[in-house]
Order: C-alpha cells, then structure tokens, then sequence
C-alpha cells in the first residue's frame, strides 16, 4: 500500500499497488502462512464473505479454527442472546464475546503459547429483492498482539454503496480481510490502519463513519481523533462522539430524535453561541413535533474551521471538544462546507 497525500483536499487517500482481487488475495495469503494467527469468523447476513477469502487462497488450515454463520434469527439468538436489532453494535459485541471466550476455552491449553487468537464477525444487511437500498453492516476483531496477551479490539460501521447484492458482499469482503490484516500488521501508527480499510475500496462502494480501538495494542488512542480521521481521508461526510467521549455511529443516538444542531468553530465555546442554543432549545421544545421528547443537542465543527486556521491542529481541536463535552454537548464533526 502506498500513502499519499491530495494537497488541494488536505485528506489523505489509499493508493492500490495492483487490482483489488490480488492485493486483497495477498493479504488473505500472508495470514495464512504466517502459521501465528488463528481463529473463528462469524458472519451473519451477508454471507460468509471473508471467510471465502481465506479458503480461496489456500493454508486456510493455518488461519481458520472455525467458520459460523448463524444466519437464522431465533439461531442467532439462542447463541448470542436478544437484540432489538440484528445489525447492530450490540449484536457484534455479543458475537465478538461468546466466540472469543470459546475459542480461548478450547484451545489455549494447547494452541495458547505459539498463537495469537482472534475472532472477526460482522452482521450485515445488503441490498435484496424487498430492500433495494443501500446495505450496511458492523464489522470488528477481537485479537491478542502476542499470545497468551489481553485481546484488543477493533469495531468499525460501514454503509455499502454498491448497486447490486453481489457487489456489496464483495466489497464487505475485501473491508473484513483489510481489518484482520490491518489488527495484525498495520496498526502503527494507528492513520495506516485507518486508510488500510479501504485498500482495494472506493468512497463509491464503502463509507465507513465510525470506527472504535480499544485494548493495551490501543492504549493511548483517542478514539475522538480517528473519527476525525475518518472525515479528514473523506471516508465519511460526517463522524460523532458523545458527551463523555465515545464515538458512536450517528444512528444510534439520532434515531427518531428530535435534533438541534449549532456549527461554530467553538475556539473557545464562549457565552454568547451557548446562549444562542439554549435558546433554541427553549423554542425547539415548544414545537408540536417535539413537546414532552429529549431533543438531541449537537455542536458541530466542519473541517473547514480545522484547515482554515493554521494553528487549529488536533491537540487544538481536542482540547474544544474537552470543553463542550464538560458542557454536556455531543459532538458532530463534518465535511459540509455550506452553512445552511
């Protein structure tokens, strides 16, 4: 992979060495042989497209302990419990935690000393007859750096953008095989692995708008600084963290809620855009459509207020979104240059 940087945008792209099917081939291939990583993939709902990655190029022996696809509801909830939905963070930290912990249980006895195991899963929705829209998925990997090492971890969202059901699988393929082979061999710095996710992808066929490290391979990571990073490479329009810190894929705040936004570059958040919002809310809370709800009250910061000032870097823009989060505001930041 070569990384190079699109002066006029200010966002760093991935560049591919060769076609897509290769490189993703070469990654899937070096795991394989490598004889150190091993492990399950659970896939649910779009296939077992990664999983087909490893055994296609051979010595998946090496790789593969075992393949699940509980693609049928009331399976997947006798193995991982209720969801409210099926695709969704809670779904793959459930499938990530029941997988990992079997795995460990069976074969670190034996295996524990020369590997390092790991569970990749995803549950994903691809376009279909009764919904042709865009598909989307969780994807995430939970792996030891080193055996016998506390797993780290690695949850990312993506929306695929692709017009057919084939394509999409596809392209939610090569992003799982990138983010195994990113956990293990592109994780520092964390910006690599970052724009490794799309080797082989077009902002065309994949958006991803949140990403979550965590884990002593992470430590030290702010997660509010790689939602950043999404939106600084372009692989999102627009990333989000919470009050507290957590980054959080937009949905699962801002579904069915009434929403308030202010864009301000807030350096610093001084009085007078505070008392702006709080009266905004105050007639916000008064609208038919919002009486007797919580609205969710976002801050949003553009990149434009980020490249515009020269000494707005990231310490610069942490050190803001510090100061709205003691302020309990959630925090939206975004590609959008208009203000309307």
């Amino acid at each position: 992979m070569v990384v190079w940087s699109d002066p006029s945008s200010k966002t760093v792209k991935s560049k591919q060495m060769d076609d897509p099917a290769s490189n993703t081939r070469q990654k899937a291939l070096a795991l394989n042989l490598e004889a150190t990583t091993y492990g399950t993939f659970a896939e649910i709902g779009a296939g077992q497209e990664v999983a087909r990655w490893f055994f296609s190029v051979g010595g998946a022996a090496g790789t593969v302990a075992k393949t699940i696809s509980a693609y049928d509801m009331a399976v997947s909830t006798e193995l991982y419990g209720s969801a409210q939905r099926y695709v969704s963070r809670q779904r793959l930290e459930s499938m990530l935690e029941q997988e990992f912990a079997q795995l460990v249980d069976r074969l670190a006895s034996g295996r524990g000393d020369s590997k390092r195991f790991f569970v990749f899963a995803d549950t994903a929705a691809t376009r279909s007859y009764g919904k042709p829209e865009d598909g989307r998925g969780w994807l995430g990997i939970r792996f030891q750096a080193q055996p016998r090492h506390d797993p780290s971890e690695i949850i990312v969202h993506a929306h695929l953008s692709d017009s057919t059901t084939a394509r999409q699988q596809e392209a939610l393929g090569i992003l799982g095989v990138n983010l195994v082979h990113g956990a293990f061999h592109r994780r520092d710095p964390v910006e690599v692995l970052v724009a490794a996710l799309m080797d082989g992808l077009s902002r065309d066929q994949v958006e991803i708008d949140m990403i979550k490290l965590s884990g002593p391979a992470f430590a030290g990571v702010d997660n509010r600084l790689m939602s950043l990073q999404l939106v600084e490479r372009g692989l999102t329009d627009a990333a989000m963290f919470t009050a507290d810190g957590q980054v959080v894929q937009p949905s699962e705040i801002l579904y069915k809620r009434p929403i308030l936004v202010e864009r301000g570059s807030f350096r610093p958040a001084t009085n007078l855009p505070l008392d702006l919002l709080d009266r905004a809310r105050e007639q916000f809370l008064e609208e038919s459509g919002v009486v007797g709800q919580k609205p969710v009250v976002l801050a949003e910061m553009t990149l434009r207020t980020l490249i515009d000032n020269p000494d707005a870097g990231h310490p610069d823009f942490l050190a803001r979104a510090d100061i709205l989060g003691a302020l309990g505001y959630d925090v939206l930041i975004s590609r959008f240059q208009p203000f309307y």
